[in-house]
């Protein structure tokens, strides 16, 4: 490696380089970034330099990663980053995806400073941690916030309270929950000073004392009671410091009481081994001062709802100063702190909160601990948790008013105009996204705003039920749109379910065919009985047009084929004459059919039950019925899995289309996208030419797919016409 570049004359950046915390920046990075300062190209800090230092200074306070560390260097200089943006990707994609994400949530600080925001802060939090790609972006936020706000009396009044904000209602509260107490507590107190000057400064003066003399006091109680504890034979830790201004203020507006009846301005907490050593610490605190008898409480032997244990203790201590103490196990603690019982919980007014958003706090906690216990993280080992961990089941989009709306992953526009209003779901007829229009079916990802156009009457399309159109992810939507149809008339239903069915039987050149195979399949009595279920979305037309097509197949057979059921063994007619094959596993040669209360098509989750003398029936994964037989029987649970031998059907596709430039294309890019596969194609043009005739042989894995395909192809601009031939 060559010797680095000489530092250019007056840039701060060789020095920055130099703090300890850049210490382990990877030393290819170090060398391109002392070359691009030699060139005169790092440009100036966006940030004075006295602020970056105090940055580096809270990095290394939370053992940052050298990648951390220069993702935030990098942030710190735009023209540095920018000069270095063509090679970063490709050299450091941990460091690009760490500087991305830091642009990424400027997105969240613009949102916060919009004065017509509605919502709470909340939904911003969520927002940019659902945003960023790497969660080790958040501890560089939060030291850039506390260097920013370290030096904010420097700043125009009006920037200084934006910023206070900003730091209130997202910073403090992220510190909070990823357990970055160090920083927590100096967030919250040097916004409450710029937010409440007079506030703060009273309650600095009742305490009519300096932090440094309460931390002083803290660690003077700390030896006597490690010494009575010992003296005692309790092995024990004890830690503490004295509460800081703005938790103070924030339990005298709780409790509505002024300071002097605040026992817990100075508290330590016990850690001890074992639930016995609890109650034995707490006696050796009572023996060592006077305890308060009003102040005691008992959570382990009655837990807080969110299952908090710990003992609660107020005692006289030295010097007559009133002292809060907690004992708890150490496994009281761990659940405390990372568990449904982690503070944050219930003093941000949380309720059980959801799994996944639980699982990126987890998994930030993790990521620190491995730092402030001296241990090395298995970088192999972090890639992995990040693919795993971070998967988010959730997308965070935006109103107009930038209020955040959580969705379920491959939300649509549709999604999002019934999580608003059920109202303006049902009259919902066009969005646009980030001022783009797009149609409804679009899948939504974090970070969108998403506009609605509505009409001022209207009502919903049966084809949103379609699962296999794409307009709804969430099944709380398509319950919505189920119940609106409930509500009309039967006739209607039945005449609208008729037109949605002949829809799709006349793509499939069924249209006409006798409905009787599909009356039996899915027990009803009459065509009517079958176009209401079609119209209120309780079975797909495609499910309809997969019987008729299945039962014409049967009837078109080679006689050779229609094996009398004594000619052979019922398992081997059974599974050769099956439209798609399937995998038991562990289990060869078995009779394998088609439950007729879910009728699972290829692709979906399926689950195997084995039945007495039938075989193997085979289910939906999530089948009402398969469920209640699982609960008598669970031993006859079998997993099954779709074959792959049997999945193509040949079928041709017709398309009618107004001829124009680009339409081949077109048709050949929906058919890609619907992954099937083009065994042969042929045009005419229609007299005249103005409109051409495509014949196309395709290989689809089931009439689902086909149904889907006909749909996408019958949207294009210009095609009248598509169809099965």
């Amino acid at each position: 490696m060559s010797a680095p570049a000489p530092p250019a004359a007056d840039s701060p950046l060789p020095g920055l380089l130099r703090h300890p915390a850049a210490a382990a920046i990877p030393a290819r990075l170090r060398q391109a970034l002392l070359e691009a300062d030699a060139a005169g190209r790092s440009g100036a800090p966006a940030d004075p330099v006295d602020t970056v230092v105090a940055m580096l200074d809270a990095l290394q306070r939370l053992d940052a990663d050298g990648d951390t560390v220069a993702a935030a260097l990098l942030h710190a200089f735009p023209a540095l980053q920018d000069r270095l943006a063509p090679t970063l990707e490709r050299d450091h994609p941990a460091i690009a995806a760490l500087v991305d994400g830091q642009r990424a949530a400027g997105q969240v600080w613009t949102l916060h400073a919009e004065p017509d925001r509605s919502g709470g802060s909340e939904g911003l939090r969520r927002l940019l941690l659902a945003i960023v790609r790497d969660l080790r972006v958040v501890p560089i936020l939060l030291a850039r916030q506390l260097a920013r706000m370290r030096h904010a009396d420097r700043l125009p009044p009006e920037q200084r309270r934006r910023l206070a904000e900003l730091t209130r209602d997202i910073h403090a509260p992220l510190a909070n929950r990823l357990g970055i107490w160090q920083l927590k507590w100096e967030l919250e107190d040097l916004a409450f000073r710029h937010l409440q000057p007079d506030t703060y400064k009273q309650i600095a003066r009742l305490l009519d004392e300096k932090r440094g003399d309460r931390e002083r006091y803290i660690e003077q109680v700390r030896q006597t009671l490690r010494t009575a504890l010992a003296a005692q034979g309790v092995e024990a830790d004890v830690a503490g410091r004295p509460k800081h201004i703005y938790s103070i203020w924030k339990k005298m507006q709780r409790k509505d009481v002024p300071i002097g009846e605040l026992y817990d301005l100075r508290a330590v907490r016990v850690l001890v081994d074992d639930l016995a050593a609890c109650y034995a610490a707490l006696g050796v605190v009572h023996a060592t001062w006077t305890p308060i008898p009003s102040e005691f409480d008992d959570y382990i032997a009655r837990p807080k709802r969110n299952d908090y244990r710990s003992l609660h203790t107020a005692v006289v201590g030295p010097e007559g100063k009133t002292l809060e103490v907690q004992i708890r196990t150490v496994e009281m603690h761990r659940q405390a702190e990372l568990g449904v019982a982690a503070h944050w919980k219930y003093k941000e007014g949380g309720g059980a909160g959801d799994a996944a958003f639980d699982r990126k706090i987890a998994w930030m906690r993790r990521l620190l601990e491995p730092a402030a216990d001296g241990a090395e993280a298995d970088e192999s080992t972090l890639a992995g948790e990040l693919d795993t961990e971070l998967v988010e089941d959730r997308v965070y989009v935006l109103t107009p008013r930038g209020e955040v709306i959580d969705l379920p992953a491959g939300a649509t526009p549709l999604d999002f105009a019934y999580r608003v209003h059920t109202e303006i779901g049902h009259r919902c007829r066009g969005a646009k996204v980030d001022g783009r229009i797009v149609p409804l079916d679009h899948r939504l990802r974090s970070g969108d705003r998403v506009e609605i156009m509505t009409a001022k009457t209207g009502e919903p399309r049966r084809d949103w039920l379609i699962e296999s159109n794409g307009f709804l992810a969430s099944s709380r939507s398509r319950e919505k749109v189920r119940n609106w149809f409930h509500k009309l008339d039967r006739a209607r239903n039945e005449a609208e379910g008729k037109e949605l069915l002949d829809k799709e039987l006349r793509r499939l050149g069924l249209l006409g065919a006798d409905l009787a195979p599909a009356r039996e399949r899915f027990h009803l009595d009459t065509d009517g009985d079958l176009h209401v279920l079609v119209a209120l979305g309780d079975v797909g037309p495609h499910q309809v047009a997969r019987v008729l097509l299945e039962h014409e197949r049967a009837a078109r057979a080679p006689a050779a084929d229609a094996e009398p059921a004594a000619a052979a063994p019922p398992r081997r007619r059974a599974t050769r004459h099956r439209a798609t094959d399937f995998t038991v596993q562990g289990v060869d040669n078995l009779l394998v059919q088609l439950a007729r209360c879910c009728q699972p098509l290829p692709g979906e989750p399926i689950a195997g039950y084995l039945t007495r003398g039938r075989g193997v029936t085979v289910h939906r994964a999530d089948c009402a019925s398969l469920r209640r037989l699982a609960a008598d029987q669970p031993q006859r649970l079998l997993p099954v899995e779709w074959g792959i031998a049997g999945t193509a059907h040949e079928v041709d596709v017709e398309v009618l289309a107004v001829d124009r430039k680009w339409l081949l294309k077109e048709i050949t890019n929906a058919i890609a996208q619907a992954n099937v596969h083009v065994a042969g194609i042929h045009s005419d043009a229609e007299r005249g030419g103005a409109r051409v005739r495509f014949r196309m042989r395709l290989r689809v894995s089931d009439y689902g797919q086909l149904s889907a395909l006909l749909g996408k192809l019958a949207a294009l601009p210009g095609v009248e016409q598509a169809r099965r031939a």
